[in-house]
Formats: structure tokens, C-alpha cells, sequence
């Protein structure tokens, strides 16, 4: 794919200018990056690949739950009704519905209390203004200190 970065030169060329040098440096340099950068894209493209994959699989898996869960209603609401529920099949499928909407409700108040929680990166925004304070104190010392000069 790629040729040694370092080629062996004979004794009568031994005698290369710091240019030629700098030249050759310079494009091994980028060669290592164009290199690089292909191998970052072929891995992002692979990684985006198996994301994509997964997050169809995720969603059959959230489709198959979801059709589980209404199965599992239909047969609580039946047999509510086989063990004699009030109001007959109708009532069963008002109960069922009453521990659907429980669930949710006791669902959305736990999401509720743990987003409260969320600290919204306190700790990042306090650091980050910190050092881009000290950049700018550090910034206006050098140019106070050029002044001087």
C-alpha cells in the first residue's frame, strides 16, 4: 500500500541539503496523513454501517414489544372477564385500561424526577469558562509584557 517512509540512500548521495530533507520529510508527513484520514473514513463508514443495522434492529425489537403488550392486555382484560369482573367484558377492558394508563403515569413521573436531576454540565460550563478566562488573562500578560519590551 505504502512504500518504507525511510528509503536507504547510497554513500554518494550522503550529502543532501537540510531542504531536501525538509522536502522529503514533508511528504512522508502527508502521505501518513492522507493515509490516515482513508483509514478514519473506512472505519466511520463501517461503524456507521453497524449503527444503522442496529438501530433497525432495535426498532423490530420495540415493534415486537409493543405487540407483546397489547397480547398481554387483551388476554388480562379476558381473564378479568373469566373470573367474573364487574361490568363484564367491557369493565375487565376498563380495568385493564385503568393499569395501562397507571403504568404510564408512574412511567412518566420517574422520567420526570430523573431529568430534574440532570446536572446540565455544570461542572464542564464551569471549567470551560475557567480556562477560557485564563487564556485571555494569559493572553493580554503577553501582550501588556510586548509592550514593555
Amino acid at each position: 500500500m505504502a512504500g518504507p517512509a525511510v528509503t536507504r540512500v547510497s554513500s554518494s548521495a550522503t550529502d543532501q541539503s537540510i531542504g531536501d530533507l525538509v522536502s522529503v520529510a514533508a511528504r512522508d508527513i502527508s502521505q501518513l496523513v492522507r493515509y490516515e484520514l482513508d483509514l478514519a473514513k473506512l472505519e466511520l463508514k463501517s461503524d456507521v454501517k453497524r449503527a444503522g443495522i442496529s438501530a433497525a434492529l432495535v426498532a423490530v425489537a420495540v415493534f415486537a414489544v409493543c405487540l407483546l403488550l397489547m397480547l398481554l392486555c387483551f388476554a388480562f382484560a379476558f381473564g378479568l372477564s373469566a373470573i367474573g369482573a364487574p361490568g363484564g367484558l367491557w369493565g375487565a377492558f376498563l380495568w385493564v385500561a385503568l393499569a395501562c394508563f397507571l403504568l404510564i403515569l408512574v412511567a412518566g413521573l420517574i422520567a420526570l424526577l430523573i431529568v430534574r436531576r440532570l446536572t446540565k454540565m455544570k461542572k464542564t460550563r464551569r471549567t470551560l469558562a475557567d480556562d477560557t478566562s485564563l487564556l485571555r488573562h494569559a493572553k493580554s500578560a503577553a501582550k501588556a509584557s510586548t509592550k514593555v519590551r
